[in-house]
């Protein structure tokens, strides 16, 4: 019975297969400068015998309401984009299946609300999470103020040196070329004082 649902698992899609580290977005804010696994990580993982247990990774998504939080993570997760908003109430998550250096793993995203009430609510959901992403809107500069509050309360709920930490910067489709380069000097600055590594994106292109 168990080696039948085994095969109902679809396959990891092809861009999930991972074989090298992916490049950062800016030399002046990134978390790593190395291309490739090291040797004995990749023997490691191609020596490894029998049925691997099941890894999961939590990822939890913090920042302002609007920001674009639930956007960003549809635009990883499903490769959409959808125009009418809706605010998250409370906490929702989605689970991406990886593969790395041949061993499977599961991604949870969890999805916070912005809003001041459910801070509360969502505070639980921030335990035990090992990369915390902290997001801001590129055409409102006060979410980037905000966003050291955010990953304070993220940070609390875990253990110190436990959690990557990434700082987003969303709807880089909505400003200019010279708006963008001039607020990812302040979120550079954010960043290295966060020790995150910094990525400009925009959920609606996909860029």
């Amino acid at each position: 019975m168990k080696s039948n649902l085994m095969h109902l698992v679809p396959p990891v899609s092809r861009d999930r297969i991972i074989s090298q580290f992916p490049k950062w977005y800016t030399p002046e804010a990134c978390l790593q400068f190395k291309e490739h696994f090291h040797a004995q990580v990749k023997t490691a993982c191609q020596q490894s015998t029998g049925t691997p247990g099941l890894r999961i990774s939590k990822v939890v998504v913090v920042g302002d309401l609007y920001v674009g939080k639930t956007s960003l993570i549809n635009r990883f997760c499903k490769d959409n984009f959808d125009r009418d908003y809706k605010a998250t109430i409370g906490v929702d998550f989605e689970i991406e299946r990886f593969e790395i250096i041949g061993i499977p793993y599961n991604l949870q995203i969890w999805d916070t609300a912005g809003q001041e009430k459910f801070k509360c609510i969502a505070s639980a959901y921030y335990r035990g999470a090992e990369v915390i992403i902290t997001v801001f809107d590129l055409a409102d500069i006060q979410t980037l103020d905000h966003t050291k509050q955010w990953l304070e309360d993220a940070l609390r709920e875990n253990e110190p040196d436990s959690s990557f930490i990434f700082l987003v910067g969303t709807k880089k489709d909505l400003v200019s070329d010279a708006v963008c380069e001039r607020t990812e000097l302040d979120a550079i600055r954010f960043a290295n004082e966060m020790q995150a590594e910094y990525w400009s994106v925009s959920a609606k292109t996909g860029k």
